[in-house]
């Protein structure tokens, strides 16, 4: 998946840039007490285990896309 792509999921389901450094970014969702840091790999990808933290996220805290 394109890093801009996941970016865009991200905030689909509710998580807010919070800060960045470099290529790490933070993203915070108001549901969610930990912290999400996420960072493109060398070709512009997510990483898979991004993925599948944002997956567990969304499946333990029963998270949803939001209205656009």
């Amino acid at each position: 998946m394109r890093f801009d792509d996941f970016q865009r999921l991200l905030e689909e389901f509710g998580w807010a840039l919070d800060r960045q450094e470099g290529s790490h970014r933070v993203y915070r969702h108001p549901s969610v007490p930990e912290r999400l840091s996420v960072q493109p790999d060398r070709n512009g990808q997510a990483k898979p285990y991004q993925i599948r933290d944002l997956r567990r996220y969304v499946e333990d805290y029963d998270l949803s896309q939001e209205e656009q």
